[in-house]
């Protein structure tokens, strides 16, 4: 994957609040609209995390980042999304908003544009708060995904994915997917904590997962990648495929159980993106139907 240099980052999409001070309001877990997070929240503490640092048990004021100016200044083109971790969301998330953005006008439908937020160590959010532990997550409640840059060396680290610029892609790509389903009223399906590999929680969680390869099939017509290669899909499989319930029970606990899953398998993962990938229509993503 490579980004076009000429093109023009729009970094207002992304807020950025990376070191800034985390202040507490009790203590409610920001899982919000589902994505990795839960996933990663339930490993964290098979690996004998401490549950108070998944609900930040500070105490002070709100999140405080550095100016927002940071990302303005040195997140302006392509060029610089190749060079930098943190303008390369920029460039992400410029891509597969503009993506959405069209598919949704195509419909006869608005699109309406949800921030992604950098942030290190912990943060506010509208769904409550939330640390770096729980992954990357969609927050319906203020319309915007929280993101911190570590995750993607824990990935790697921790779960045994390959990383690669394209497996980055594919995380963000799949958060916006929990966005364009809020937008299309399908979030509300796995509320009330569902689990089980039939659950609607599964089904919510491949249908991102089917949305972001939806997207990666268009990525190259926006404005701002320029070509995606067979390399860079395997990249998002691996990635898709080290967060599957199955592969993370197994790892942590040293057995699988399908009854607690709340985002499907690695094959299913694997399948899901694919599907997206290979047909390009949202329509394909239909995983509230028929077996998984």
């Amino acid at each position: 994957m490579s980004f076009d240099p000429g093109a023009q980052l729009d970094p207002g999409q992304v807020r950025d609040q990376r070191g800034g001070s985390f202040g507490g309001r009790g203590g409610s877990l920001a899982i919000g609209g589902g994505g990795l997070g839960l996933v990663l929240t339930i490993a964290f503490l098979l690996l004998g995390g401490d549950p108070s640092a998944l609900t930040g048990s500070q105490s002070g004021g709100q999140a405080n980042g550095p100016e927002a100016t940071t990302l303005q200044q040195e997140c302006k083109t392509g060029a610089d999304a190749t060079q930098r971790a943190d303008c390369r969301i920029v460039g992400y998330v410029n891509s597969i908003q503009e993506y959405w953005g069209g598919a949704f006008q195509s419909a006869g439908q608005q699109y309406q544009r949800a921030d992604t937020v950098l942030y290190t160590g912990a943060t506010n959010t509208g769904c409550g708060q939330a640390t770096s532990e729980v992954g990357p997550f969609y927050c319906p409640v203020d319309k915007s995904v929280y993101l911190d840059l570590g995750f993607f060396d824990e990935l790697q680290s921790r779960f045994g994915a390959n990383g690669g610029r394209f497996a980055q892609a594919y995380v963000v790509a799949h958060e916006y997917g929990h966005h364009v389903q809020d937008m299309l009223g399908i979030l509300d399906r796995a509320q009330g904590g569902q689990t089980g590999a039939d659950s609607a929680s599964v089904r919510l969680e491949l249908q991102a997962d089917c949305l972001a390869g939806v997207w990666a099939n268009h990525a190259a017509a926006t404005k701002v990648i320029a070509d995606v290669t067979q390399a860079d899909i395997s990249q998002a499989l691996d990635a898709a495929s080290a967060v599957g319930d199955d592969r993370i029970q197994a790892q942590v606990q040293g057995h699988v159980n399908p009854e607690s899953w709340t985002h499907g398998s690695s094959q299913q993962r694997d399948k899901w993106f694919t599907t997206g990938f290979q047909k390009g229509d949202l329509n394909a993503c239909d995983t509230f139907s028929g077996s998984l």
